[in-house]
């Protein structure tokens, strides 16, 4: 059973932190979510920042302008106005996000870093297909590709999404994260820690399991890709993303096409409430996957 009671806390002088949920669900991040974007609307004196999580947000306050307990007050009031997510529509984008799994490079590094994993025995893949019942390393990827998952926030590193699948619950994939953590990771790697889906934006340390490699990027520093003239970092939270597996020659193309400056992500602008994903997981990744490639 999710523990549900919302803790409100002081972070010094500047900073009130709030859990919804003990742990991840898709009932407390639409919350969180539905929270957060009310705050912003509100535009109030004093706040200086907001920072969404998987379960939890924090605010940064001016204290001289806005004393941390009349915030805390504003945001009671906004749980309680969002309790039931039943007037919430949550404006978002459809994104196909390709993936080639079991690339060379990221199997360098599984390889590599074996001494550092539960079973050296076996590739990261492997491994993960096994411990959440899976016959094969296919069927394990069919589970990853068939469902989208929900952007629930941005965060470790500049860009880095962390996805949750929206499927029900006894459906979710959930894999530890390495004994200890690699002291590297190629750039764009796709990988899974706990019951969260990442692209490594850029290359570095790590712990999640590698289950391949994205040929876009999802961080442009120099912002030349079109879906990167506005920000540097391309996924937002609430983003609905289908990862989708692509083989070599797609890879290389869409790499030709991110070289070249033509490269645009596959997407389409799409609401939806939290009823709709709650009541029947199924039936909107089917709905999902239509609109996104059909419509």
């Amino acid at each position: 059973m999710i523990h549900t009671q919302v803790r409100y806390e002081y972070g010094g002088d500047e900073f009130v932190f709030v859990q919804l949920s003990e742990e991840m669900s898709l009932e407390s991040n639409f919350k969180g979510m539905a929270i957060t974007r009310e705050l912003k609307e509100r535009n109030l004196p004093g706040i200086v920042d907001i920072c969404p999580s998987n379960a939890s947000y924090m605010v940064r306050i001016d204290p001289e302008v806005l004393h941390p307990d009349e915030l805390i007050q504003v945001l009671q009031e906004i749980e309680q106005q969002v309790a039931g997510l039943d007037q919430i529509t949550i404006s978002s984008r459809l994104v196909d996000v390709p993936v080639l799994f079991e690339d060379p490079w990221t199997h360098e590094a599984v390889m590599r870093f074996r001494d550092r994993h539960q079973d050296p025995g076996s590739t990261d893949l492997e491994y993960s297909a096994r411990v959440n019942g899976y016959e094969s390393k296919e069927a394990f990827i069919d589970a990853i590709t068939s469902s989208p998952f929900l952007v629930s926030m941005i965060g470790f590193v500049p860009g880095l999404p962390w996805c949750f699948q929206m499927v029900a619950r006894e459906k979710q994939i959930e894999v530890p994260k390495y004994v200890r953590p690699r002291t590297f990771t190629p750039e764009r790697t796709f990988g899974f820690g706990g019951a969260f889906a990442v692209i490594y934006p850029v290359q570095g340390a790590g712990g999640y399991q590698m289950y391949g490699i994205a040929p876009a990027p999802i961080y442009q520093k120099e912002q030349t890709l079109p879906d990167f003239q506005d920000s540097i970092v391309f996924p937002k939270q609430g983003d609905i993303f289908r990862y989708r597996s692509v083989t070599r020659d797609e890879y290389d193309e869409i790499r030709r096409q991110v070289e070249d400056g033509t490269f645009v992500y596959r997407k389409k602008d799409f609401s939806f409430t939290p009823k709709e994903v709650l009541e029947d997981p199924d039936s909107f990744s089917e709905m999902v996957l239509r609109r996104l490639y059909h419509d």
